[in-house]
């Protein structure tokens, strides 16, 4: 593992150059691995750029090394972090858990009151979403906004998640509460008044 260090920051205009080679590295990226990944245009990713709901890291030559995005479903109740890619060659270096940091904080301070989730195959990103505070759950337990699964159509895993009535599939649910988040504050809070 080589010690680099990277930028990661809000994507704004400057960073719609990328778009193009995020969408590339993300299909490229799920074709190696052989698992689902929702198909991303180069559209998509500036909108989210455009919005402010995206988070990009950079090198220090101001390539793009990493990127991920936020969207509200449901009248904001959930907020969803998806598209998460690392440029191959910046792999392994903890990248991936900077960049879901700093795309979980995004998701707290434009949707403080929504559910946070993410669905995934990836053993390393469960790890970085449990640090986080997320906890796996069933697919009954997040979004049943349709247009979010119509984002699924292009996963090659597509027809398991129908023969399932989308109620599961070969990914991963996890979910963050704010609401849990307080209550376990407050109940260490009160354990702590005891002592």
């Amino acid at each position: 593992m080589i010690n680099l260090s990277f930028e990661v920051l809000n994507a704004t205009e400057q960073h719609i150059k990328f778009a193009e080679a995020i969408c590339k590295e993300m299909e490229v990226s799920a074709m190696e691995r052989g698992t689902g990944i929702s198909k991303r245009t180069p559209e998509q990713v500036i909108a989210k750029i455009r919005e402010g709901k995206a988070i990009i890291a950079l090198t220090d030559t101001q390539d793009w090394a990493g990127f991920c995005y936020i969207q509200a479903w449901q009248n904001e109740e959930y907020v969803s972090n998806s598209g998460l890619i690392v440029a191959p060659q910046f792999r392994k270096n903890g990248l991936a858990r900077q960049i879901k940091h700093e795309i979980f904080n995004l998701c707290r301070q434009k949707y403080p009151e929504s559910k946070i989730f993410g669905l995934t195959t990836s053993a390393a990103v469960m790890r970085i979403n449990s640090a986080l505070g997320y906890e796996p759950v069933i697919y009954s337990e997040i979004t049943t906004d349709e247009h979010f699964w119509t984002g699924c159509k292009s996963c090659v895993n597509y027809d398991i998640l129908l023969s399932k009535n989308k109620k599961n599939c070969l990914c991963t649910a996890m979910l963050f509460e704010p609401l849990a988040e307080t209550i376990s504050t407050d109940y260490l809070q009160s354990l702590s008044t005891f002592q």
